[in-house]
Parts: C-alpha cells; sequence; structure tokens
C-alpha cells in the first residue's frame, strides 16, 4: 500500500481533533492492545489532555466503536467506487475485496492484531454488521448487473463473503490470503458459469 493505514482512514476527516484522537488511539491500541491502552496512553498519543480526550469521548469503547465505523466507512465507500466503476465482475470484486483485505491485513500485521480484531464482536457487532450488510448489497448488485444467475445472486453475494470470513478465523499469511480470496472468486464465477 502507499497509503498508510492512518492516512486512508483519516484523511477525510472533517474533525482535526478528532482525527488525531482517533489516529492516536489506533496507534496504542496497535501497539498495546486494547486491553492495555488507557485513555492517558491515547491523550498523549493525540498530543491532548485528558480533559480533552473525555469532551470527545466518554471511554476506550467510545473510541473502538468510532475506529470500527471509520473503518467500515472507508471500506464500503472504497467498494461503492469500485463497483461503480469500469471493469468485469472478477475485477470489480477483486479490487474491492482488495481494498478491505488490505486495511484488515495491517490490523493483522501488528502484535496485538488478534486481539483487535476479536474486540469488534463485543464492542462493535452492530457497526460490524451494518457494513458487512452493505458489503453483501453491493457484491449482490454487482452479481445481478452481470447477467443471469444459476442461482439469486444473493446467495452467491453471502457464499463469497462467509468464504472469506471463515478465512480469515484462520488467520493465514497474507499473500495466502490474497491466494485463496482469488480462487473464493474463481470458484464463485464457475458456479455462476462464467
Amino acid at each position: 500500500m502507499t497509503q498508510s493505514l492512518s492516512d486512508m482512514l483519516f484523511a477525510n476527516c472533517g474533525d482535526e481533533r478528532r482525527a488525531r484522537i482517533l489516529d492516536g488511539a489506533m496507534g496504542c491500541f496497535l501497539a498495546y492492545g486494547y486491553q492495555r491502552t488507557t485513555m492517558d496512553d491515547i491523550a498523549k498519543a493525540a498530543e491532548i489532555s485528558r480533559p480533552a480526550l473525555y469532551l470527545q469521548f466518554r471511554n476506550k469503547t467510545d473510541i473502538y466503536r468510532a475506529l470500527a465505523t471509520t473503518f467500515m466507512q472507508y471500506a464500503v465507500s472504497n467498494a461503492e467506487t469500485v463497483f461503480a466503476g469500469p471493469g468485469d465482475l472478477e475485477r470489480k470484486l477483486t479490487r474491492a475485496l482488495n481494498c478491505v483485505m488490505d486495511l484488515v491485513g495491517e490490523v493483522e500485521a501488528s502484535p496485538h492484531g488478534a486481539e483487535i480484531l476479536d474486540m469488534k464482536t463485543s464492542l462493535a457487532a452492530e457497526i460490524v454488521a451494518t457494513g458487512r450488510g452493505r458489503m453483501i448489497e453491493l457484491v449482490e448488485t454487482a452479481i445481478a448487473a452481470s447477467g443471469p444467475t444459476p442461482l439469486p445472486p444473493r446467495l452467491y453475494a453471502d457464499m463469497l463473503l462467509d468464504a472469506l470470513d471463515g478465512m480469515k478465523l484462520r488467520m493465514p499469511p497474507a499473500g495466502e490470503q490474497m491466494r485463496l480470496k482469488d480462487g473464493y472468486i474463481a470458484v464463485l464465477l464457475a458456479a455462476m458459469g462464467r
């Protein structure tokens, strides 16, 4: 990736202080893990006082949820752009899923990546579910637009994202994840007769 994770996620944030807090929090979570990170760590990383931090966020759960929201909005926005652009279905699926996998890969590569990603279930389940639902809609729409399919497009979209979710649970190396993603897309296209 040419841009850093921070640059990608916070480049268009309208509130500079909020962006600094989220960027600082993400750095702390990646370096120390969610459990060991304190609000004081986040305030120092954002170069603001603790009282100023508490004016923006009640606790680190709120910060984690704001990061999850930012992450999902970025991933969905990129996928929308890819699916609205040129290219055949295979190219669009590959590019859209690469955007998501690149972001997740940067988190996974950190010393506390597994912990940070595991926290999404307890702290941001509905945020992730909403983002995933939108991704399924985008994939379904792209499949439907590519022509008739033997089974409903929604089923193909669900299967593809379920395959990716299952693969992510094993946490194979990044290169292997990309290879598997390409394989899942090839199987999907073959099942659709493409």
